[in-house]
């Protein structure tokens, strides 16, 4: 198989050729770094490469090959980690100023089962800084753009690392989701993305935006691609006091399964005003193959969803507010250097360190949280929160599975959106409740639009139901046959 085009396969496809020898792993991740050379400079999506490291890994993967090892199911698949996971001895910035120098002392928990399963991490994905974003615009280092189009966004806060896939910079990648930022990008970049029930994976070593919303998960070209990526970073982990002390499954056991008997419910509030004419075609399309393939449809009403956006933004904002209080210049990262006095270095160094929409969300956070307005808003946030979260609960009595547009329009053009915030916010409307809900969500990509841009739709589980989630993408994704690799083969 030609080189180029190998780097465009799933990660199933390239460990085939991996074990019967059609390429080694060291040729494979050299593809990818050909490639980087190539389209980096287009796309923007790394905000550092560990070219060493990830030849290393490679070449130890071959060692095991050559003596008939056992190798983990994505040994030797190149990934692109965000920069905003650990890597130890090596920069994470999480996009920021503040964090511009610092170098990872540890690795993340996910960073060592990658490290355990010897996955080739290509580098550090470009993000929004420190994952406050929707397009990817807010990163102090440069913007990533879209593979399938340059002028337009990718997506946010995880476009590096969705960039990276659809461009063939890497094969999969490792993101978080806050409040839709895994399956956001996934939508606009064309490709699968999941967000796992909250405490499924670790988030020892993530550096946190929102703590009880914030999830590691995958992305790739397929949706065995990210239940592979699922099956190596999933687990309970004593680090992680929010970590789901239970075994997981295997993720890969339930994909083939048919859909008869299948209960889908599609959420009445996000499918009918607001949306595009390609993106509601693409929904009604969408129902109609599930009842082909067997399943059931049902309406399901959410009444409180108009509310999650609000909500969403005062809890999201009140812990960022008090996670980043420790960025003041005194430990690590970025400090001010011409202040005269202590107080005048903690301004100074926030005040230069951070970009606008930090500042925007920190300023939000810390006005929810002071005396006097904490109850009006934080207290009755959290309190909607739970509603909220039985609004989900009596919709997965009546249904497995929730289906829904990702997003109200495909991705985008760069610079259209930055000068109002709040139209930026609502890009996220249909993703931000599986985060508040702490269930599983992911995007599977369903067509293009007029313009040639993937749609996304998304598809939402019950607690620890990812296996049911991932079997009716797979069912979806057959019968749909989604080209992924139509970037790869306009880019220069």
């Amino acid at each position: 198989m030609d080189i180029r085009e190998l780097i465009s396969k799933t990660s199933s496809e390239q460990r085939k050729a991996l074990l019967n020898k059609e390429v080694s792993a060291v040729e494979l991740v050299e593809a990818v770094y050909n490639q980087v050379d190539a389209v980096e400079e287009q796309i923007g999506a790394y905000n550092s490469l560990t070219r060493e490291y990830a030849i290393e890994t490679a070449k130890k993967v071959d060692e095991k090959i050559k003596n008939g090892e056992e190798l983990a199911p994505l040994a030797g698949i190149p990934l692109a980690l965000k920069d905003n996971i650990n890597l130890k001895s090596y920069k994470t910035t999480a996009s920021s100023k503040i964090l511009a120098n610092f170098v990872s002392p540890y690795d993340a928990t996910v960073t060592q089962k990658l490290k355990a399963d010897l996955i080739p991490i290509i580098g550090k994905a470009n993000m929004d800084e420190f994952a406050m974003g929707s397009s990817n615009e807010n990163s102090a280092t440069k913007i990533v753009r879209n593979p399938w189009n340059l002028n337009k966004v990718p997506g946010g806060s995880s476009g590096g690392s969705a960039a990276a896939v659809a461009a063939g910079e890497a094969t999969i990648a490792l993101g978080s989701d806050t409040g839709g930022s895994i399956r956001l990008p996934a939508s606009y970049c064309g490709l699968v993305g999941l967000k796992p029930t909250y405490g499924r994976v670790s988030r020892y070593g993530l550096i946190a935006f929102a703590s009880s919303l914030d999830q590691i998960g995958p992305f790739g070209r397929s949706v065995e691609d990210c239940a592979l990526l699922l099956n190596t970073i999933a687990g309970h982990d004593e680090k992680d006091s929010t970590s789901l002390n239970q075994v997981a499954p295997d993720f890969t056991k339930d994909l083939r399964n048919d859909l008869k008997g299948v209960k889908i419910g599609y959420i009445k509030e996000l499918c009918s005003e607001g949306l595009t004419e390609d993106v509601a075609n693409a929904m009604n399309k969408t129902i109609e193959t599930y009842k082909s393939l067997g399943a059931e449809i049902v309406e399901i009403s959410m009444p409180l969803i108009k509310y999650s956006i609000a909500v969403y933004y005062v809890i999201a904002t009140a812990e960022a507010s008090s996670n980043l209080a420790r960025f003041d210049g005194v430990k690590y990262g970025y400090r001010a250097q011409d202040a005269e006095t202590l107080y005048e270095m903690y301004v100074k160094t926030r005040a230069q360190g951070f970009g606008d929409e930090v500042k925007r969300r920190i300023m939000l956070g810390t006005y929810a949280l002071s005396s006097g307005y904490y109850d009006a808003y934080y207290k009755k946030a959290q309190q909607l929160r739970r509603l909220v979260k039985q609004d989900f609960d009596n919709a997965f009595e009546k249904v497995d599975v929730l289906i829904s547009p990702t997003c109200p329009h495909t991705a985008f053009d760069i610079g259209s959106k930055v000068s109002d915030p709040l139209s930026m916010y609502l890009t996220d409307i249909a993703t931000i409740t599986a985060n508040l809900a702490g269930i599983p969500a992911m995007n599977i990509p369903v067509g293009l639009d007029k313009t040639g841009m993937p749609i996304g739709l998304q598809l939402q589980a019950n607690c620890l139901n990812e296996n049911k989630l991932l079997n009716v993408a797979f069912k979806l994704e057959e019968a749909v046959q989604f080209d992924y690799s139509i970037p790869l083969k306009t880019l220069v």
